[in-house]
């Protein structure tokens, strides 16, 4: 094999690895993009459910005091 045969040899296989690895960082690139709206999504809902959470934590507080009130109404009644 000539020089310039082994040297024509050399760049195609390295142009082949470039084109593979160009490859592979695409696909990566694409499933960073992937990631990063999941991430966003998963934000969002994140913060949905904490406003959840503080709504039904007021709730709970307003009827634990409603409840409280009934009890002690309950019980004046009976003497108690």
């Amino acid at each position: 094999m000539s020089k310039l045969e082994t040297a024509t040899a050399r760049l195609n296989a390295a142009l082949d690895e470039l084109e593979r690895r160009a490859g592979s960082y695409s696909a990566k690139g694409a499933q960073l993009s992937d990631l990063q709206e999941e991430r966003e999504t998963l934000l969002r809902r994140v913060a949905e459910l904490e406003e959840e959470s503080r709504s039904l934590t007021s709730t709970n507080e307003q009827i634990e005091g409603r409840l409280d009130d009934a009890i002690g109404e309950i019980h004046a009644a009976l003497g108690h």
